[in-house]
């Protein structure tokens, strides 16, 4: 049997090196590279004495970014940095009196796509823990904040089984629930769409931009999300589809956006709001230039004001580390104020001037002196 949640109990080593079982779990992932294996099917091909003890390794393999964990129930999958690292332990995080507290926060985490997400505090823990420890008790959230603040990564981070609708004001019900396509020979089949697929499977569905889609196309998630958990398809025979344990709705919202809209029945539907902003300390973290940080941080303090209209956020601001490593300051500074609105670039170029000192103007191609 393969409970959802194994125990967590300490490895049984029979005698054997510290890291024997570790060592066999991974090349076990190794030897099924393209398996999404269950805590369960591991203990038994290993015969291993606890599924606690092999639960733990899998665990230690998903924080290093060698293994996809994904829940309801625990399944993992063995990532290309897993199968590089040939069954070797990550090492220890470093860890001293002064960042005690800190170590655990750096502690990346593996998206699907491979780059990390480097998770922050919230609510006592981390921000990727709290997520998954509200999916366990079917609390929706809410994440709110201006875009390029990291809170499609933090859903892809914590939930490696993540479907998403894109929202814009042009989705329709059928972007969640399925279409009919057309065929080679001229007929037509009925493909599933994010939503009914997250309920059978058991899978986190984020609705990203949120607030840009109708209020009447939203109403097809509210029978999902309460406690039916059922919904039917009327453009396919009235399909019944029931949501399968571990199916979770998360949104996202971008307040100020055009056109984003908040509403009651939306945001009543999700129990935790959390506000989501670019962590200036983790900039820098990640090798941001300071008076880049610096710069960022004045403009949003212009921005909570209203004195402008954007500003950059962790997203610009990594951009701005990428272009400056390939092109050079000169260039990253140029293209940072390029991004800016043109109504708001005035205020840009000027925080930009104080903090880098220099003549700046937008990347243009034109006419060559």
């Amino acid at each position: 049997m393969d409970p959802t949640t194994p125990a967590a109990t300490p490895p049984v080593m029979d005698g054997r090196r510290p890291g024997y079982l570790y060592r066999k779990v991974a090349s076990h992932l190794a030897a099924h590279p393209d398996q999404m294996l269950t805590v369960g099917e591991i203990t038994k091909a290993l015969s291993a004495p606890s599924t606690g003890a092999v639960f733990e390794a899998l665990k230690k393999m998903a924080v290093a970014g060698y293994a996809t964990h994904q829940m309801g129930p625990h399944r993992f999958q063995i990532t290309q940095a897993g199968i590089d690292a040939a069954g070797t332990m990550p090492p220890p995080a470093p860890r001293t009196h002064s960042q005690g507290r800190r170590a655990g926060r750096r502690q990346p985490v593996a998206r699907p796509n491979g780059d990390l997400y480097f998770p922050r505090k919230l609510a006592g823990a981390t921000d990727v823990d709290v997520l998954r420890r509200l999916r366990d008790k079917r609390i929706p959230v809410l994440l709110y904040g201006p875009p390029g603040t990291g809170k499609t990564a933090l859903v892809e981070a914590a939930f490696p089984d993540l479907l998403t609708v894109a929202g814009t004001g042009d989705t329709v019900v059928e972007d969640f629930l399925g279409n009919f396509i057309p065929l080679p020979d001229g007929g037509f089949e009925f493909v599933y769409g994010p939503l009914v697929v997250a309920m059978r499977e058991g899978r986190a569905l984020l609705v990203d931009d949120a607030t840009l889609i109708p209020p009447k196309v939203l109403a097809v998630l509210y029978p999902a999300m309460d406690g039916r958990r059922v919904i039917t398809i009327p453009g396919y025979r009235n399909e019944r589809v029931e949501a399968a344990d571990g199916f979770y709705v998360i949104a996202g919202h971008n307040p100020g956006v055009h056109g984003a809209v908040l509403t009651e029945a939306l945001a009543s539907r999700f129990d935790v709001h959390i506000e989501v902003t670019t962590d200036w300390d983790l900039a820098r973290h990640l090798g941001v230039p300071r008076p880049a940080v610096e710069a960022a941080i004045a403009l949003n303090t212009d921005l909570a004001a209203g004195r402008v209209g954007w500003a950059p956020q962790l997203r610009e601001l990594l951009g701005f580390t990428r272009v400056s490593k390939t092109l050079g300051a000169a260039a990253a500074v140029a293209n940072l104020v390029g991004r800016a609105p043109l109504e708001d670039r005035e205020q840009v170029l000027a925080a930009l001037k104080q903090q880098f000192g220099t003549d700046i103007n937008p990347l243009t191609l034109g006419k060559q002196r």
